[in-house]
Formats: C-alpha cells, sequence, structure tokens
C-alpha cells in the first residue's frame, strides 16, 4: 500500500478561542473519555491533507498524495498521509496520491492522504466535542475548499479533460516519451484556463487600492457541502470579482485549490493556489489562515521543511489553527523526525481534539509499531464520528491498517463501512480493490482497480493495477501493465511541472517497472532531502535493483527500525541480505514479511515465496 500522504488527513473548522482545560498527559483524548465544548460559529469547509498530500503529498498524506506507487511499496500524499495525500498526501491516511501522500508520504506518503470530499462540521459528539469532517473549517472566512470548479464553460472538462490528456500520453507504445509531453502540455492549458477565472476577474494585481482589505468570508459558506462543491468555488470566485481585498476569501479559494489537486490527482492546480494564497497575504499579511494554507500547499508538493516552517508561522499567529497543528505532525512524520512528531501530536490533541488529530495520532503510534495503540485510537474515533466524511476517512484508516497487518476479511469490512458512508471515496475504493487482490478475489480487484484509474490516473493504483495484470498473465496483459506503468512516469512530470517534487514515487515505481538509474538518482536526491523510513526503504531497493547491495543493506535496516510493521519494507529487506549472503537474516525477515502479510504486492509476495523456498532448500 502507498503510505498516509501527509496532504489528504482531516481537518475541522478553526477558531482563534483557547480551549479551556487543556489535557497533558500522553494518552489522546479520544481514549480519555473527557467531554469538550464543541467550538461554534459556522463552518466552511477547506482542504485537509494527500498526498497528499499529499498525500500529499505525501505522498498522503498516510499521507499523501500525492500518491502512492502501491505494489506494496510505501511512497509519500497525501496519505496521506499521511497525505499525504497528503498531500504526500500525503499525513496521515488517504490513499490517492502521495499523496501525497503520502503521502502525503505522497500519495506517496503517500500520504501517501491520505483525504476526504468534506463535510460541514458536525456537532453533538459523543463525547461532547465537535469532530469536524475530513477537511479543516475556519470560522472567520466562510467556506475552505472544493474540488475543481465549473463556474467557467473553459473549465467544464474537469477531470476528464486531466484524465484524457494523461492517457494520451501513453499512447503509442515506445512513442510515450514525446507523447506525455504533449498531454501533460494540454493538460497544463486547461489548468491555466481555468485560472484565468479566479484571476482575470479582480482586475489583476492589488485591485482596489486605498480600500482597506477586509474578510467577509461568507460567500461560499453552506453551499461547500458535500454535493455542491463545484457551487461553492463558482460562488468564491464571483464574490472575489466584486470583493478582491476580501484576504479570506483569497485563502479559501487557494486552500480549495490545493484540495482539487489533492483529491483530482492534477498537480496544475497547485501554481493557483500560491497565487491566491500569495494575494491573501499581500492584502492582510499576518492572517493565520493564509500562513496555514500555506503550510498544507508545501505539504502537498511534498515541501516538508517548507511545510513545517509555514505551520510554525501560522501558529505563531494562532496557536489553535488546526490546519498548522496538523500539517505540524505531517511535516515531522515526513522528516523522519518520529520523536517531534509524537509530541506535536500531544500537542494538538491538547489544542484541538479530533478526527484529524486522533488519525495523525493513531499514524504515528504505527510507525513506532505500536498497531494496538493506533486501532484503539482509530476505533475510538470512528465511534465518535457521524458525518459521512468523518466515518468514510477513519473507516478506510482503520481498513488500511487492518490490511498492512494481512487481516483482509477485517479490512473489508472497514472499507465496506467507509463506502456506505461516501460510495465515491477514492481512498475505500482503492483499498477495498488491494484487499479483493489480497484475499484472493483478483476479478473483482482487477475491475475496481480500472475504475479508479479511469478516474484518477494517480500512482498508487496504476502500478497496482500494473501488477495485477502481471500477475494475472492473460494474452495482452503485459501490454497492459506496460500502459499503467507508462502513465505513472506521465503523471510525475505532470507533477513536477506543478511544483511537486515526486521523487519518492518516481524512485519506488522506476526500481521495479521503469529506469533503474533514474530510481537511484530519484531516491538519493529524496534520501538528501529527508531520512524517512520510507525514503531509508526507497533507497535500499533502488541500490538493490542497481547491483549495489552492500550500500543498500543499511538503508534497508534503517527502514525497519522503528518497529513499524510493513511487509513491503520486511520483503526489501530479505531480499537484499539474501543478496549479501546474510542467509540466516534473510529467511527470518522474508518469512515475517508473508506471515505479516502475504498478499501485500502481487508480484513481491510470489518473489518473496520463492526467495524463502530456496534458502529453505540450501539451509
Amino acid at each position: 500500500m502507498p503510505p498516509r500522504t501527509t496532504d489528504s488527513a482531516p481537518e475541522r473548522r478553526d477558531d482563534d478561542q483557547p480551549h479551556p482545560g487543556q489535557e497533558t498527559d500522553s494518552e489522546p483524548s479520544v481514549l480519555r473519555g473527557q467531554g469538550r465544548a464543541g467550538t461554534g460559529g459556522d463552518a466552511g469547509v477547506e482542504a485537509g491533507q494527500d498526498e497528499g498530500s499529499a498525500a500529499e503529498a505525501g505522498d498522503g498524506p498516510r499521507p499523501e498524495p500525492a500518491g502512492g506507487t502501491g505494489g506494496g511499496h510505501d511512497t509519500d500524499p497525501v496519505p496521506g498521509a499521511v497525505g499525504t495525500a497528503g498531500a504526500s498526501s500525503p499525513g496521515m491516511k488517504a490513499r490517492a496520491a502521495h499523496g501525497t501522500g503520502p503521502g502525503a508520504e505522497s500519495t506517496p506518503g503517500t500520504h501517501d492522504h491520505p483525504g476526504a470530499e468534506t463535510e460541514p462540521a458536525a456537532e453533538g459528539k459523543p463525547d461532547g466535542r465537535s469532530l469536524g469532517p475530513p477537511s479543516g473549517h475556519e470560522d472567520n472566512t466562510g467556506a475552505e475548499s472544493a474540488p475543481r470548479s465549473h463556474a467557467d464553460p473553459e473549465n467544464d472538462a474537469g477531470v476528464d479533460e486531466r484524465v484524457a490528456a494523461v492517457r494520451r500520453a501513453a499512447d503509442g507504445g515506445r512513442r510515450w516519451r514525446a507523447a506525455h509531453l504533449a498531454g501533460c502540455a494540454a493538460l497544463l492549458a486547461v489548468a491555466l484556463t481555468g485560472g484565468a477565472i479566479a484571476f482575470g476577474g479582480t482586475g489583476g494585481g492589488r485591485a482596489g487600492a486605498g480600500v482597506e482589505a477586509v474578510s467577509a468570508g461568507a460567500p461560499a459558506a453552506g453551499v461547500l457541502a458535500r454535493g455542491d462543491l463545484d457551487s461553492g468555488i463558482g460562488s468564491l470566485q464571483r464574490h472575489l470579482r466584486t470583493q478582491p481585498r476580501d484576504f479570506g476569501s483569497w485563502a479559501t479559494l487557494g486552500i480549495a485549490y490545493v484540495e482539487q489537486a489533492r483529491t483530482n490527482g492534477d498537480p496544475s492546480r497547485y501554481p493557483q493556489a500560491e497565487r491566491a494564497l500569495k494575494r491573501s497575504l499581500e492584502l492582510d499579511p499576518g492572517n493565520d489562515q493564509a500562513l496555514a494554507g500555506r503550510a498544507a500547499l508545501a505539504a502537498a508538493r511534498h515541501d516538508f521543511t517548507g511545510a513545517l516552517k509555514e505551520a510554525d508561522r501560522a501558529l505563531k499567529h494562532n496557536p489553535y489553527n488546526e490546519r498548522a497543528l496538523c500539517t505540524r505532525i505531517d511535516a515531522l512524520v515526513e522528516l523522519g523526525r518520529y520523536e517531534d512528531a509524537a509530541e506535536a501530536a500531544g500537542t494538538a490533541d491538547d489544542r484541538r481534539p479530533g478526527v484529524p488529530v486522533f488519525t495523525r495520532y493513531a499514524y504515528v503510534k504505527e510507525l513506532r509499531g505500536d498497531v494496538r495503540a493506533a486501532r484503539d485510537v482509530l476505533e475510538r474515533a470512528l465511534e465518535a464520528a457521524d458525518s459521512p466524511a468523518d466515518i468514510a476517512y477513519v473507516a478506510t484508516s482503520l481498513g488500511q491498517l487492518a490490511w498492512n497487518q494481512g487481516e483482509y476479511k477485517t479490512a473489508l469490512g472497514h472499507y465496506a463501512r467507509a463506502l456506505a458512508a461516501d460510495e465515491d471515496y477514492l481512498p475505500a475504493l482503492e483499498g477495498r480493490a488491494r484487499a479483493q487482490a489480497a484475499n484472493g478475489e483478483r476479478t473483482a480487484a482487477v475491475e475496481a482497480l480500472e475504475q479508479v484509474v479511469a478516474r484518477f490516473p494517480l500512482p498508487g493504483p496504476l502500478v497496482a493495477l500494473g501488477e495485477l495484470y502481471e500477475d494475472r498473465g492473460a494474452d495482452g496483459d503485459r501490454a497492459k501493465a506496460g500502459d499503467q506503468y507508462a502513465l505513472v512516469d506521465a503523471w510525475t512530470s505532470l507533477a513536477r511541472a506543478g511544483g511537486v517534487n515526486a521523487d519518492l514515487d518516481s524512485a519506488m515505481a522506476a526500481a521495479d517497472h521503469g529506469d533503474k538509474k533514474e530510481a537511484l538518482r530519484a531516491a538519493r536526491a529524496e534520501w538528501n532531502r529527508r531520512h524517512s523510513v520510507h525514503t531509508a526503504d526507497a533507497l535500499a531497493w533502488a541500490l538493490h535493483v542497481n547491483g549495489r547491495d552492500e550500500e543498500a543493506l543499511p538503508y534497508a535496516r534503517r527502514a525497519t527500525a522503528t518497529g513499524y510493521r510493513n511487509a513491503g519494507f520486511l520483503y526489501h529487506r530479505g531480499i537484499i541480505e539474501r543478496a549479501t549472503g546474510n542467509d540466516r537474516e534473510a529467511r527470518a525477515h522474508l518469512k515475517a514479511a508473508l506471515d505479516l502479510n502475504p498478499g501485500f504486492s502481487p508480484l513481491g509476495a510470489r518473489e518473496a515465496r520463492t526467495a524463502l523456498k530456496d534458502l529453505e532448500g540450501t539451509r
């Protein structure tokens, strides 16, 4: 699975008032059962995580899309994201790209993501708190985010234009490299046309000179609820044509574009987000909403050092800004600073307890090997959730956790609950397909992933589908698999054009299904930026496929040093140990991978079984 991307985990509304009776013990408030008064005010929907985060992403992120590369490899949302996602898709749990994750190490995390479409804030939770939806809210600014706008005929193509443009990248077999550049250019043209809708109608630059900057922040409040998100962003655009100095709505629009990029897998939206957030800060340099939006944007682009810096800036202005608190956790996770991330999660739980913080708290626990605590936190969070977006997000996080432990029937049950709450929730659709494949339901898994990539051709599901084709081995399946892998490269080019660091996604996909030298270049570049378990694993595997196993082994050991129970990491370590003559350790880790999650990857699990059989035969 791709990682939880950092740009896709949910967030609620930010309010400026401190919370009385702050808790300081290390157990999350969702497990302490102490009620808190929910925050009041009208809530607008904002962008969370993939990739994710962005996963980002993450990148999830789990972070967050940006998206992970699948095939048993955890990359950034969000996941989302841890997600990013988140986005990369990073963030913690989303599985769109990534992450982000994030995913996001996005997408790949992947979080890899680690991000739901959003709902209005939910009130009256069982524990007395208001646990908001999987995207943040701001009391003082109105609606916070939306998917792609269709406020103008030039934008009506939406996702279909993007999917068609990226898919054209893979046509022509060996000629796909030239084709994907044309596809990316077409997609960027669509995005830039959409950008003119928001910016062209405001007079350009600092319109309304001499007029005091204001933040009406209300035009899209209430209409960004799920099912009317397009109308919400259209309302923001119309409002800003008449009130171009409304800094709050500019921040809202910027965050909306981050959400569009993460949920639709369209990184070309990030430059638009950057311009909108810049405009907001020109009008009011100290507004924490825009600063937190810049943090989310940086995480979605997998600039986690920048995300941490921007989150800290936002928190200086408003220590209770939920998006900034959550992005700070995501950034620390994706930078591999797990002790600091745990401390940040405790701080966020004291200040703004709720689903966004609980899921991040759980992911930090999972990364440190405490699966029971992670599950307990998520189960209690699910009990407290009552909005469809919250339920879909947390149930999917539980499904991902169960899948990672090889508990496929349990995972399928969680995904079913997520999809009952939101039948179109992409991370749940992808996660269910992976669980079906691992559970032996290959036909259903292939059909489900084909539907997912038809809507969102992100690295995680693309590689997962390609590997299922390869494993099936029917007539034409090898060519079909090659098409999916070519699309990953097309998406990577598009992501980089949108300012996303896609090296982790590129490294993991290319190591198994592309240019091995490019995989090593990308993995080294990512390791130089951050030292997470996912980047350690990516570098170890890239070194291995390039025949440099002695160099790879220390990184493979580092990837498994935190206690994170990930079958893909264990498989990589076992294969590398076998190549370096450490047969006893190789047997132990290959067996551990297959015992933990025997369906972690169609191709990887098959290689692990073959290698283990050979090792057993030479004892």
